[in-house]
Parts: structure tokens; sequence; C-alpha cells
């Protein structure tokens, strides 16, 4: 299995994290978005799309993150993406929360607008009506995962971790760039912090620790 990705890349390290955590062997391939190598010809015949990253299994290409953790685990048979019907579906409602609403305003209102230009707006005043809506709704949702979905528990599905702990907790992280610490959500930061435990974590979010530490000094709005 081929995997195309960037290692500061908040939906490539989500499926690093859960391949290094189940020593899963992947030949790895970096694309550098930085560059803009994604942009060309050559990655675009891999994903017309043109992002990361993008999974090659005989034939079978997927290049959405949460599709390619539940390919992953079910090809493995991961105990992080259950058999059982009911717990499947929590796993999934999961996953689509944190992609469906948590990072469409934590993710591209409040936290990349601030670090990556062609994400932002060049009127400030379209930038700061952007980034305070994205701080607005954000802390809506953190206040959704700390009381509702993580609770008194030690993951998002419960008491075991799934591939939604490996998805949502590395949507968190990016807060990171920008200053979050999580303070007011004592839940979410209990939960982060077992995830940043996992044997993994730290070297799967070298570049983006890297990439973080480059941005200190510097003033944003966070949570």
């Amino acid at each position: 299995m081929q995997l195309y990705y960037h290692p500061a890349s908040t939906t490539s390290r989500m499926v690093m994290l859960f391949a290094a955590e189940n020593h899963i062997p992947l030949d790895m391939k970096v694309v550098d978005i930085f560059t803009g190598e994604h942009q060309g010809e050559a990655f675009t015949k891999v994903n017309p799309s043109r992002l990361v990253p993008v999974l090659q299994d005989e034939g079978l290409v997927l290049s959405e993150s949460s599709a390619i953790l539940k390919y992953l685990a079910e090809k493995t048979g991961s105990p992080a993406y259950p058999k059982d019907i009911k717990e499947r579906a929590r796993v999934n409602e999961r996953m689509d929360w944190f992609n469906s609403q948590f990072y469409r305003d934590f993710g591209y209102a409040l936290v990349y607008p601030q670090v990556l230009s062609y994400l932002g707006f060049p009127d400030p005043a379209a930038q700061k009506a952007l980034v305070d809506r994205g701080l607005e709704r954000a802390k809506s949702w953190l206040k959704v995962l700390d009381r509702d979905l993580i609770g008194s528990h030690a993951y998002v599905c419960g008491e075991r971790i799934t591939i939604a702990d490996h998805f949502g907790a590395v949507m968190v992280e990016a807060g990171k760039l920008v200053g979050c610490t999580y303070a007011s959500y004592p839940n979410v930061t209990r939960w982060l912090d077992r995830m940043r435990g996992l044997s993994s974590w730290n070297k799967v979010h070298e570049a983006f620790y890297g990439f973080a530490g480059s941005l200190k000094g510097k003033t944003f709005v966070s949570c």
C-alpha cells in the first residue's frame, strides 16, 4: 500500500498515527504541499482534487482520510473500528461530526486562515469577520465535544480508543498553530493528553510541531 502525504498535513497525520500505532506497513510518498507539488500535473493524475492524503492499494485509490482510516482498520481487523453494527455506527457518527461540524469552523474559519494566507481574506474587515465567526462557532463545538461527546469517558466513543479518536484528536491538535490551550474544556484536555501519550504521537507530529514553533511570537485569535 502506498500513502501520498505530507507530515505537516492534519489529514495526513491522522492516517500516519493510526498506521504507526498499529504497525501497518505503508510505502510513504511525500507530496510537498508547501512548494505546490500537489497542484502539479503528476499528482493531479493521482488525485484530481489535488489534496493529501491518498492511499493506493492494488488498484483502489482513496483520497479522503476518513475513508482511508476505515479501510485500513477494516483490512487489518483492528478493534478500533468495531464490528458490532451499533458501535460502528457511533464511530461513523463521531467522525462525521468532527468532519462536518467541528473542523469546518475550527479549521477553516479559525485556525488555517490565520496561518495560511490563501485560506484567509486580504481585506482586514473580511478576515476579522471570518476569524471572529470561526472562534464563536469553534467554542460552541468544543463545548459539545467536552460535555456531550467525551464527558466522563476516556475516548469519544466510550472507554476504548477508536479511529474516531485518531481522526478527531489530530484535528483538535491543529489549534496549537494559533496557541489554543483548551483550558476551558477539561474533558477535551484530558482526552487530548491521553492521545498525546500514544507511543507514535510525537514522531508523527514532529514536522507539525516544527511548523507551529516557527509561528511563535505572532499574535493569533485562539480558544
